[in-house]
């Protein structure tokens, strides 16, 4: 059917799957140019009839442009193809595909020209993706090398139980001592070996977490030889997966064994009690500190800083705890307590320091005197009554608003001894503190001064 074909039948056909064509004699020489492409118009300006196609090529690729032509010449009706990169004067390099032909009977070549940026393109973005997968792989191995290595090196046991099989997908060596397994626990039913009453305790707790989001118990015993343990459960789903996180521990435990109060007057008290060590962190708390800085448990504030809570900035825990250390008992040391949510409390702190297990222990015990009732200090008071109350909110209040209660207690003071030295008459009062009567009334009502009815 093709050699039917007379010639504009032919070259019709040929400007349909081409973008260019070019004729090229036995020299390479370039002796008609035609562009099909309209993304490819700029071409017929750069004059490439009657200049050499060799020099439109990188000149690492002229040797193989050069023995494609060769091979071509003299060959009537065989093809070559070949990929070149052109020097495109004012855009990028432009790259194209061309199937060579040899013309019969003449010596010269009919190089057929296919664009090439769009598949360069598609190249460039799969090598790109290529390497941020590649980026990525890497990073997330470093990330797992190092979240297995902290997984192992836990104090406290961690597992990973899967909710519809119920086994374990991951688990530390501290998880599988807890359990009382010498072997792995990976893969294995949870929870394992436990029957009777701790095994319905387990059970409940896995239901309320379920339910809840999260659940916790205390003092458990998985065997009768097995250290109590305390167990904090959180259910997460994942896509489609549900999934326990379980965390093992015998913190609290070993955190008041080593204080230096019995566990019931520890516990019980009613003024918030932690004991800390040298460097101020917490290593034992009681229910009344937990309760104060609204936090969940006992376990949250173990090991963590004293700091977070008490002082008014981080230098009242090196005070108390430098004074403690010389004189080994501190009284009523004024200070103030933050919960989580950041509600302030006015406290007193007094500590002593003892030695137990060969550990120094310092002892504090927290007392809440915002709404302590003094003489001074009458629970219906709304403002400072004097200066050094003032001075003694530096810490606990901005300088903003110590600013303005300083101004209003002035102004009180000033006005109660006006109607001190007029006898309580308020319009004299007033026209001695230069204010108007209204003005003077409303002050009065503002202060709580007297009472602001009708001369």
């Amino acid at each position: 059917m093709l050699s039917q074909l007379d010639a504009p039948e032919i070259s019709a056909a040929l400007a349909s799957l081409a973008d260019l064509q070019l004729s090229l004699d036995n020299e390479g020489v370039c002796l008609e140019l035609r562009v099909t492409n309209p993304e490819l118009t700029d071409l017929r300006r750069l004059s490439w009839q009657g200049k050499n196609w060799l020099d439109t090529v990188t000149p690492e690729q002229q040797a193989r442009v050069q023995d494609a032509l060769q091979r071509t010449l003299g060959h009537s009706g065989e093809t070559r193809t070949i990929e070149v990169t052109h020097l495109w004067e004012g855009h990028t390099a432009l790259p194209i595909r061309y199937q060579l032909v040899g013309v019969s009977g003449k010596e010269q070549v009919i190089a057929i020209g296919q664009d090439l940026r769009g598949v360069t393109e598609l190249r460039q973005q799969l090598l790109n993706a290529q390497q941020a997968m590649e980026q990525d792989y890497w990073s997330m191995r470093q990330m797992e090398n190092r979240y297995r290595r902290l997984f192992d090196i836990a104090t406290d046991g961690f597992l990973v139980v899967d909710d519809d099989s119920g086994r374990i997908l991951e688990g530390n060596r501290r998880a599988a001592t807890l359990l009382n397994s010498n072997k792995s626990i990976i893969g294995r039913p949870f929870p394992l070996g436990l029957e009777g009453e701790i095994l319905d305790i387990i059970n409940d707790l896995l239901s309320e977490a379920r339910t809840s989001g999260k659940s916790r118990a205390s003092n458990l015993k998985l065997t009768p030889e097995s250290p109590a343990i305390n167990a904090v459960v959180h259910f997460v789903r994942q896509g489609g997966d549900s999934r326990f996180l379980i965390c093992l521990s015998t913190t609290a435990k070993t955190a008041d064994a080593d204080s230096s109060l019995p566990n019931s007057s520890f516990q019980e008290a009613p003024d918030a009690i932690i004991d800390v060590d040298d460097a101020g962190r917490i290593r034992a708390s009681n229910a009344t500190f937990t309760q104060w800085i609204q936090a969940d448990s006992d376990e949250y504030v173990l090991g963590r800083m004293a700091d977070n809570w008490l002082g008014r900035s981080g230098v009242d825990m090196s005070v108390l705890l430098s004074n403690l250390k010389q004189e080994r008992i501190i009284r009523r040391f004024a200070s103030v307590l933050r919960s989580d949510h950041g509600v302030a409390t006015d406290i007193e702190i007094s500590a002593t320091r003892s030695e137990h297990n060969n550990q120094h222990h310092n002892v504090l015990f927290i007392r809440d005197i915002a709404r302590r009732v003094t003489s001074e200090n009458p629970i219906t008071e709304q403002l400072p009554r004097s200066i050094e109350q003032i001075t003694g909110r530096v810490g606990r209040v901005p300088l903003k608003e110590l600013v303005r209660e300083s101004t209003d207690v002035i102004e009180a003071l000033c006005i109660e001894a006006a109607l001190k030295l007029t006898g309580n008459n308020r319009a004299s009062a007033a026209e001695m503190l230069g204010l108007s009567r209204q003005s003077l009334y409303t002050k009065l009502n503002r202060y709580g001064i007297g009472e602001t009815g009708a001369e």
